[in-house]
């Protein structure tokens, strides 16, 4: 492996590791400030960053799909920054989805179409910023494309339903990791057991042929293939139906604040910093999409603090006014 100080990295590369361990640190000292059960939370973050995600973008790699330029930050071939961005949006959508009435099957899903969202911005960005370094010259990461393989961009359209799963899978496994977790009277062993167990099964899930079923519809479509657009088109409107069917703007517990800001703040900083990166660059062609996925992300997490805020002004007018 090449010693990391080897050769500069590249400086919008870093800036873009260096936005993502910011976020990753505001959304840690969120949890820890946050949850009933911090020990927890960070074992979910921790196990999400090194049991899953860094495992499987390595598997990735050793499969050809993708390669990733150095940072200073490597876990194996995988710059840290990429877990990390993924644990952030995960992370945050499980404290988002919490205070959406909802029934508890469908958030995970939820949680999918904000990673998708979250990678509409990132991933068009990041394959444009292509440096030599070390003698090797590619984007901050690289697909590895077959001939004729559908894509956006560049990207194979089945990266962004990828995205679903990734984050689905960790989401429904946690959440059964909790529902076990109270059902124990929130013993300390089955705190600290539930997250690993939870992040290993979710990995297993991303490397069964279910995956290849959710991705492109194998076996009765090929990887590559047009099965790849219409399960695109399946995880987009499969959540947003669920959205306008279920949870019409209901909320179990009310959005404050400043105390919960990092869950629009976080993605606001990661997809602004993907539109300066696209206008830096003169990446004009992916600036639509960049600046869509962008608004849609956070016009509806804005949606969501400006109900949360309301009804927690109703509560508290209607508190004051049964003290009078």
């Amino acid at each position: 492996m090449p010693y990391p100080f080897a050769s500069p990295i590249p400086l919008p590369w870093f800036l873009a590791d260096l936005v993502t361990l910011l976020a990753s640190l505001a959304v840690v000292l969120y949890l820890v400030r946050t949850s009933s059960h911090p020990v927890a939370a960070l074992l979910e973050s921790f196990s999400f960053v090194f049991l899953y995600a860094s495992v499987f973008e390595n598997f990735a790699v050793g499969q050809g799909w993708y390669v990733y330029g150095r940072s200073l930050l490597m876990i194996g071939e995988v710059p840290l920054s990429v877990p990390l961005v993924e644990m952030d949006v995960l992370m945050i959508g499980l404290r988002l989805v919490e205070k959406l009435e909802m029934p508890a099957w469908s958030k995970p899903l939820v949680i999918g179409l904000l990673g998708m969202l979250q990678d509409f911005s990132l991933d068009p960005v990041a394959v444009r910023q292509l440096f030599t370094v070390g003698g090797v010259r590619s984007g901050r990461w690289t697909w590895l494309l077959p001939a004729g393989a559908v894509n956006i961009y560049g990207i194979p359209v089945y990266n962004f339903p990828g995205w679903m799963l990734i984050m689905a899978y960790a989401a429904s496994f946690l959440l059964l990791g909790r529902w076990w977790f109270r059902r124990s009277g929130f013993r300390p062993i089955v705190g600290c057991l539930y997250p690993f167990a939870a992040l290993l099964l979710a990995l297993l899930a991303m490397v069964s042929p279910l995956s290849q079923f959710l991705l492109w519809l194998a076996p009765f479509f090929t990887k590559g293939s047009s099965g790849e657009w219409i399960m695109l088109a399946v995880h987009l409107l499969v959540p947003s139906v669920l959205l306008a069917a279920l949870w019409r703007g209901k909320m179990r517990e009310p959005i404050l604040l400043p105390g919960d800001l990092v869950i629009l703040a976080v993605p606001a900083a990661l997809h602004l910093a993907d539109i300066l990166f696209v206008v830096a660059g003169g990446y004009e062609r992916v600036l639509w999409l960049v600046v869509l996925a962008s608004l849609v992300h956070l016009a509806f997490l804005g949606l969501v603090f400006a109900l949360g805020v309301r009804i927690a002004k109703g509560a508290k007018d209607r508190t004051t006014s049964a003290a009078v």
